[in-house]
């Protein structure tokens, strides 16, 4: 079996792809400081959609998904833009947690598992 790895440097790969499936690392917003859960997640709901699109799948067929917020507080906040993303009948398993995130600027994370589309 084939693994095909995407936006790859020494660390880690955006995107992997293997068996079916489509694995996204964590995502988090490309935007500036500051912004606020909403946009974050916003922009990064809109990078997911990029790279599942890329790898041959898209957001009806997401699996899985963890959430990471650095406040627990933003949950309705996330939740908003979130419900408003998934398609009607397509929610994923997921996981949403309260974490500290690799630096200050970033207030969400999200990482998915999708199938490849058929």
């Amino acid at each position: 079996m084939s693994i095909e790895r995407r936006h790859t440097n020494q660390r880690m790969s955006q995107v992997v792809s293997h068996a079916g499936l489509v694995y996204l690392a964590g995502q988090v917003a490309s935007g500036a400081p500051g912004e606020s859960v909403a946009a974050q997640t916003e922009d990064i709901l809109a990078r997911i959609d990029e790279l599942l699109a890329e790898a041959g799948s898209d957001k009806a067929t997401i699996l899985t998904a963890n959430v990471w917020l650095t406040d627990i507080g933003t949950f309705d906040e996330f939740n908003a833009v979130w419900d408003a993303w998934v398609p009607a009948g397509s929610a994923p398993v997921r996981a949403c947690v309260e974490a500290k995130l690799a630096a200050p600027r970033y207030t969400v994370e999200v990482m998915v598992t999708a199938a490849l589309k058929v």
